[in-house]
């Protein structure tokens, strides 16, 4: 037998007299004790107590406070009796649609990313060597065709005498691989001095010489031993590339070769400007006059 306290609603046992939770005797005077059968009905039968009405009151305004139930919600706070509408419940949180949240619309913005800078090539033009003056013209290509082959033909002789001087001494000349190596190195050798000689100390080859050929700067004026020295190591160049240097004159657009280019000088067939005759040069020109 189990017995119920008339106050709480706390469950007693046999041999208790008072109740554990609220101190009220189990049996008042003139009470009789009636026995309470456990099964599915007595929670039916037995009305509820006042802390289980009490919390389901809270619990309820808690809930409204905070914007769990609806209006129309009459489920209590804590379902001691009503088992089977949890899974309702359930089903209709999982039916209600989510808020979506809206999309913020977003400005476009636009970068310009520079990779590489503009090329400039206005002063390009300008920046070429070549003659600054129209008094003293570039010789044409056939007054200097003809200057280069009377140099060929003095550097020609001129090997011819030192392998007859060689010959006369006791010296043998053969026509074998490592021979032709030699002679090579030998004529080129005496290649590089004839022009030394004749470029730097005279100023010009006798084939120049003897077609009335001069060697001048930009500014039509006669250049100085620096430029002399880098248009002989542009003969040198030249030679040296099997006269490809000369050739270039063809397609250059002054008709320049490569020492022309190297020593900022130029052959030409009028006299050279002292200087008292130069020409006033622009500014922008002085760069490639070699004062």
């Amino acid at each position: 037998m189990i017995r119920i306290c008339s106050k709480c609603g706390a469950l007693l046992l046999d041999d208790t007299e008072s109740c554990s939770f609220c101190d009220v005797p189990a049996v008042e005077n003139g009470e009789i004790p009636e026995p309470v059968t456990v099964g599915a009905n007595s929670l039916d039968e037995t009305p509820e107590p006042e802390w289980r009405v009490e919390v389901s009151r809270r619990l309820e305004q808690y809930r409204a406070r905070r914007g769990h139930l609806r209006p129309d919600d009459s489920q209590s706070g804590l379902p001691f009796q009503q088992v089977a509408a949890a899974p309702e419940i359930e089903e209709e949180l999982r039916e209600r649609p989510h808020p979506r949240p809206a999309q913020r619309n977003r400005a476009a913005e636009r970068v310009d990313i520079c990779i590489q800078p503009e090329l400039n090539f206005s002063s390009s033009p300008e920046d070429r060597a070549r003659p600054q003056t129209a008094l003293v013209p570039v010789a044409t290509l056939a007054e200097r065709r003809w200057a280069g082959i009377l140099d060929a033909l003095f550097l020609g002789l001129t090997c011819a005498g030192f392998m007859g001087l060689f010959r006369s001494l006791g010296g043998q000349i053969t026509l074998e691989k490592t021979d032709a190596i030699v002679y090579l190195a030998v004529a080129y050798l005496f290649y590089a001095v004839y022009f030394f000689l004749f470029t730097v100390l005279a100023g010009a080859t006798p084939g120049m010489q003897l077609r009335g050929l001069t060697v001048v700067r930009l500014d039509g004026s006669l250049p100085d031993t620096r430029q002399l020295l880098w248009r002989n190591f542009g003969y040198l160049l030249s030679g040296a590339t099997l006269t490809l240097g000369f050739v270039w004159a063809i397609w250059d657009e002054d008709h320049f070769t490569w020492q022309d280019r190297m020593s900022q000088t130029y052959i030409t067939a009028a006299a050279p400007l002292s200087e008292f005759d130069t020409l006033e040069i622009p500014a922008s020109r002085h760069r490639f006059a070699h004062k």
